[in-house]
């Protein structure tokens, strides 16, 4: 990885969302990848978190020196009030806050929300101009309305499990997808609510939910499957549909993958990297449906050819041929890739643990630099908080001896 680019030395603001304030009673993943992205484009985010053990994600793992890999990834440029909600005088202290909020986010347990008064129906009459935005699993209406929802539960439900693995047995994806999708819709929902209030004035409800969310993602198998239509195969690493498109070995251990598109690549797959151009017109191999469906015969040739070549070698050929290919990478490889180097998209925030590596936002151009700030400990803007509500020291210091607040 090279040398990260200091926060402090990017340009300063303005940034998009500059003003905005965006109150969260979020845990894992879904709510705070949303968030985290708001404050990226310069919301101030105010996260509340119980006393004592705050999000739950905190505690996942303790692989980033100390603090939780999931916490770090999706926490940074906040502010952690601690407050617990089921405590008498933790409802004065939202009342206090919200009529300084634009956006209220929340990914509770279904129906937590309600409970505290926190609806978009309770809250509107009072907040004209608060945006609501709820992520749940299934959404607020029915027959799964009440039940709890996890990121691979829902890679199941929405039959994503079903297209990912290998013929023999089924397999999650590595990365968080199901809630990753549901924090990127409620990210959009809520900037077109922003959009939206600019022109009206008021402000509206978003109700994302994580099944919805995943199925969306799922259209391509979905529509290959259409009108009872046999699904796309399991195929490990390979693409189902189009051949040859996945990682095949090369002789010095390594693994390159490769994607054809079209026929024309074929030809030339077959002419200037296989060195078998009558391949191109073997009746087994002349349109993509016939190569996947005689794949493993055309692997079995690929492979022949490839065990004579290091990983360097097949990947500058099939560059030579203009074919798309790409290193199978493990996570250190992703550390230090060059491509990011060379972007210098690699910056340092501070952290309980000291300053940490993260990446900048995909995206940023050069009207702003995102936001990139500290990652905050459980309860460390909880005083500051409430003193900017108004709260005396008396006041708070009743507060923490009845437990509503800690810091």
């Amino acid at each position: 990885m090279s040398t990260p680019v200091t926060a402090s030395l990017l340009p300063t603001p303005p940034r998009p969302l500059d003003g905005v304030t965006v109150l969260s009673l979020e845990h894992a993943i879904a709510a705070p990848f949303c968030t985290r992205q708001l404050a990226d484009l310069g919301a101030r985010v105010i996260k509340i978190e119980r006393p004592g053990t705050g999000d739950f994600a905190r505690g996942y793992d303790e692989r980033v020196r100390g603090l939780s890999s999931h916490f770090v990834w999706t926490n940074r440029s906040k502010e952690s009030l601690a407050l617990d909600l089921k405590q008498d005088g933790a409802r004065e202290v939202l009342e206090r806050l919200l009529p300084r909020v634009d956006v209220l986010v929340q990914n509770l347990a279904p129906g937590a929300a309600d409970r505290l008064g926190l609806s978009f129906e309770a809250l509107h009459a009072r907040h004209p101009r608060l945006i609501v935005c709820d992520i749940s699993g299934y959404g607020d209406s029915g027959p799964y309305r009440d039940k709890k929802a996890y990121d691979l539960l829902i890679q199941s439900e929405g039959g994503f499990l079903s297209v990912t693995g290998t013929p023999e047995e089924p397999s999650k994806a590595g990365a968080s997808v199901a809630d990753i999708a549901a924090g990127m819709y409620a990210y959009s929902n809520i900037l077109a609510a922003l959009l939206l209030r600019a022109t009206t004035g008021k402000g509206s409800r978003i109700d994302v939910s994580m099944l919805e969310s995943m199925v969306e993602w799922m259209g391509y198998p979905m529509y290959y499957a259409f009108d009872g239509a046999p699904p796309p195969p399991r195929s490990g690493a390979s693409h189902a549909t189009i051949y040859p498109y996945g990682p095949f070995p090369a002789g010095d251990g390594g693994t390159v993958m490769l994607g054809l598109q079209n026929e024309r690549e074929w030809r030339v797959f077959c002419e200037r990297v296989l060195a078998r151009p009558e391949l191109a017109g073997d009746p087994r191999f002349d349109a993509n449906s016939r190569r996947t469906e005689n794949r493993a015969a055309l692997r079995d040739i690929i492979v022949e050819v490839f065990a004579g070549m290091s990983t360097e070698q097949v990947m500058a050929a099939l560059d030579d041929a203009q074919i798309a290919n790409a290193r199978v990478n493990d996570m250190a490889g992703v550390w230090s890739h060059p491509q990011l180097a060379a972007r210098q998209r690699w910056t340092e925030v501070a952290s309980p643990a000291g300053m940490l590596p993260v990446l900048l936002p995909p995206g940023a151009g050069g009207a702003y630099a995102a936001r990139m700030d500290r990652i905050p400990a459980l309860g460390e803007d909880t005083l500051s908080i409430l003193a900017e509500l108004g709260y005396g020291e008396a006041e708070i210091a009743a507060l923490r001896a009845r437990h509503v607040v800690a810091s």
